[in-house]
């Protein structure tokens, strides 16, 4: 992979992502069932301008809580694997975070719609080795966050930079989505929270490469 592909992703990523959204939409409405549960189409159709603010607010929580849970599992590989000191403090501060956060998404959850997160919801967008629960879910730019690649991986901060960019722009867009069509103020807060701190990690992941990878 080259520096520029990487990093090279303020402008470019979010035309991107304006173009994949607008043509997730509409193979959403083409083809409702096409892309399964938890997949871009589900979220992209769970979200549509039909749905109420309590089923957004009900989707959001059911897939953030499975994207964290992933971040997670990342986090705690570099604790044990990482070589810089700058990733393992962001591995701690996801931890700490992104723990707080589905505490608090899994709390309002029993409090507004009645029950647990479905069980079903941690299994969102996951292929391959799901038996093992060591391959993690698709993301939305289409980049396949896996531990086992990344535990292998023969340089593993660059590999985890390269997997972590991609899962926090999906993160950022799924908040952004969440925060222009929510009624709930602790909704639109956990949101601006998601995008605010995934930005500047994702800002600071990107100087790291450009200075360790040059």
């Amino acid at each position: 992979m080259k520096n520029n592909n990487l990093l090279n992703g303020g402008a470019l990523v979010y035309i991107v992502l304006g173009l994949l959204a607008g043509a997730l939409i509409t193979s959403v409405f083409i083809y409702p069932n096409r892309s399964g549960y938890g997949g871009p189409g589900y979220m992209m159709n769970s979200w549509n301008k039909t749905s109420s603010n309590s089923n957004i607010d009900r989707h959001f929580i059911e897939q953030m809580i499975p994207h964290h849970e992933d971040a997670i599992t990342m986090a705690n590989s570099a604790l044990k694997k990482s070589k810089k000191p700058e990733i393992k403090t962001l591995a701690q501060n996801i931890l700490k975070s992104q723990g707080e956060e589905i505490a608090q998404m899994t709390q309002w959850y029993g409090e507004w719609f009645g029950g647990e997160v479905p069980s079903g919801a941690s299994q969102m967008g996951t292929h391959g080795m799901m038996g093992s629960g060591r391959s993690m879910h698709m993301g939305l730019l289409g980049n396949e966050t896996d531990i086992l690649s990344l535990d292998s991986a023969p340089d593993f901060d660059k590999e985890f930079i390269r997997q972590m960019i991609p899962h926090h722009q999906m993160a950022v867009m799924m908040a952004t989505m969440l925060e222009n069509s929510t009624d709930k103020s602790e909704m639109k807060q956990l949101a601006n929270n998601i995008i605010t701190a995934q930005n500047k990690e994702i800002a600071d992941m990107r100087s790291w490469y450009s200075a360790w990878y040059k």
